[in-house]
Formats: C-alpha cells, sequence, structure tokens
C-alpha cells in the first residue's frame, strides 16, 4: 500500500477495542485514529475524524452495529470489517453483509494464543482490502425473471468464485438465472466457518432456483445452486451415474479453505470444454491458476469487470494472466452466462 489505513474500532467492550486496536497496530499501513462504545458514538465519530474503515461489533448497547450501518451508509457509505463473536447470530450478520458490511472477522477472545494471532492477519488483510473497496448503499434486491425453456449448449457446469464483497454480488446474480436454468452452478464464496449455510437460505429466499450449502457425495443437477461450505474444499468427480461433489481438507497449502482454484481444477477435468467459470470480486488471486486448468481444457472464464467490484483483485488476476474470455459488470453478467450456455 502506499498510504497509511486510517481506522475507527467500534465496540461496547474496552478489553475488544484494546486488543483490536493492537491487532491493527501490528501494521505500518494501518492507523487506529479512534474508537467508539456504541453505533452513536460511532455516528459521531466517523464525522468528526473522517476514518478510511470502520471495524464494527454488532451486539451494542444504545445504538447497535445494524443502526449504525444502516444510517452511515445512508449518509455517506463507508468501508466497514464486522468483527463477530464466534457465537453471534448467524442471521443478523448476514444482515450486516446485506446493509453494506465488506467483510466478517471473528472477534479474538484472547491476546494470548496461537488463534489470536491468526485472527489478526485475517484483520489486517481485511481491513486493507476494505480501505480499497468501492462502496455504495445496498440497492433494491432484483426481481427474478419468469421462467425460462432454456437448453444447454456447449455448456455443462457454471462455476463461481468470489471473495470480499461476495454476498452482495451473488444477490444480484443468481437471482438473475431463471428457473429452467440447464446447467448446475457451484459456488465457492470466501466466508467464515459457521456463516456459509445461513448464506445459502437467505439467498434461496430470493432465487428463483433452489440454493444450499453442499454436502459430500450430493449429484449436480441441473438449475440446482450448491454453496461450498466454510472450512472444506468442494471438488467436483465424474463417476459412473454422473458427478458429484466431494468435500476435503486437501489440499492444505491453499491461502483459503474452500479454494476457488479447487473447484474450478475439478469443473475442468469433470467436465472439459463444458465449464464456464465466473471470477467476481475479490482480494487476492484465488482462482488464476484454476482459470488456467479451465482453459486448458477448451473451457471459459468471465470476469467481472473493474467497474463493478467492491476490490478489484481476484478478476484482476485471472485478466492479467490473459484467460479471460470477456470482462463483465456485474448487472449484466447474468446476460452473459445465457448468452453462453
Amino acid at each position: 500500500m502506499n498510504r497509511v489505513v486510517r481506522v475507527l474500532v467500534v465496540d461496547d467492550s474496552a478489553y475488544v477495542r484494546k486488543v483490536v486496536r493492537e491487532m491493527l497496530s501490528r501494521s505500518p499501513f494501518l492507523e487506529v485514529v479512534g474508537t467508539a462504545r456504541d453505533g452513536v458514538e460511532a455516528l459521531e465519530m466517523v464525522e468528526q475524524l473522517r476514518p478510511d474503515v470502520v471495524t464494527l461489533d454488532l451486539h451494542m448497547p444504545v445504538s447497535d452495529g445494524l443502526d449504525f450501518l444502516r444510517k452511515q451508509m445512508a449518509r455517506r457509505p463507508l468501508p466497514v470489517v464486522v468483527v463477530s463473536a464466534a457465537d453471534e447470530d448467524g442471521e443478523y450478520v448476514l444482515a450486516a453483509l446485506d446493509a453494506g458490511a465488506v467483510d466478517v472477522v471473528r472477534k479474538p477472545t484472547a491476546l494470548a494464543t496461537d488463534r489470536v494471532f491468526e485472527i489478526a492477519a485475517d484483520l489486517v488483510a481485511k481491513v486493507k482490502a476494505a480501505a480499497a473497496a468501492r462502496v455504495s448503499a445496498p440497492a433494491p434486491a432484483p426481481t427474478p425473471p419468469p421462467a425460462a425453456a432454456l437448453r444447454a449448449g456447449r455448456t455443462g457446469v457454471l462455476v463461481v468464485g468470489v471473495s470480499t464483497g461476495g454476498p452482495q454480488a451473488l444477490k444480484r446474480l443468481i437471482p438473475l438465472l431463471p428457473a429452467g436454468f440447464p446447467v448446475p452452478v457451484a459456488v465457492v464464496l470466501h466466508m467464515p466457518v459457521g456463516y456459509t449455510e445461513l448464506f445459502a437460505r437467505s439467498l434461496a429466499a430470493v432465487s428463483p432456483l433452489p440454493v444450499t450449502e453442499a454436502r459430500d457425495g450430493d449429484s449436480l443437477r441441473a438449475g440446482t445452486v450448491l454453496i461450498a461450505p466454510a472450512g472444506s474444499h468442494l471438488s467436483l468427480v465424474r463417476r459412473a451415474d454422473g458427478v458429484a461433489t466431494k468435500l476435503s481438507l486437501h489440499p492444505f497449502d491453499t491461502p483459503h479453505r474452500p479454494a476457488v482454484d479447487v473447484l474450478f481444477r475439478s469443473a475442468a477435468e469433470a467436465f472439459g470444454e463444458g465449464t464456464l467459470a465466473v471470477v467476481l470480486t475479490g482480494m487476492g488471486s484465488d482462482g488464476t491458476a484454476g482459470a488456467a486448468w479451465v482453459k486448458a481444457q477448451g473451457g471459459r472464464v468471465f470476469t467481472e469487470a473493474e467497474e463493478s467490484c467492491v476490490v478489484y483483485g481476484m478478476p484482476r488476476s485471472v485478466a492479467e494472466a490473459g484467460l479471460s474470455d470477456g470482462a463483465v459488470p456485474l448487472d449484466r453478467m447474468a446476460a452473459a452466462i445465457l448468452g453462453a450456455l
């Protein structure tokens, strides 16, 4: 980074405010410019301090994190990273993402454990990514299209990879795939453990297609969306009776689990030139190696255009590697997918 990112830490616990400040101070590119105890104080301090990023607790007295998010996004959209407790209400976290939060990190419970150091690295990385994020007030949910009589041509599977800004992007894309979509859909979303099943349910509630968290051994079915569970890689494996899912902790050496690269490579091996891969918003380069496998087998890759990405990291990496068959804004991605079937 070429600048110091100014961060406001919001949490009702003085201890957690201290912990988060110390974690962020590990990076020379981050400066905690203030702390707030509740949503009311946070709104005031945002106006006074003009931070680049806010880290936000959700359950607070007086005015909670969700109330702060909705008011702040209506007033002046700002990158917000939710720092949630391990036992936080998952639906509350998803509501925060719907309200405009960029990402989620598990809240630390102690300073002197190895796990806290892992959390610190995750928090620093996500705050840095949030500083570069394009944020805006949440858009109205798209209107699902009518059912369509569609036929797949060369395409046998749609695989999607997404990270930072992913929940919002998927809620803009998947609802625009009509009932009658003729191929199965598999998705890798970088999200903390414990939220993907709830997210799949929330996505299903606004989509014409059934959406579920993938289980080991699920058969792929046309018109069904499977979300990789956080903490497990999702692969597609061809069997005598069709293609099924495989969940695994291997490989261990990926920056993320699930990894987009693992899903894309397995899709290329199972479907060959029938693979259509889509890389949406996200930090890092997960998906680039997988896209290379897709292209090597004759498949196609679409990347989200820079202007609609929350973070133009993963799509940029694929595009700069010469692996993208087209950069498509998010609001036109469904049409591009339907045109490529």
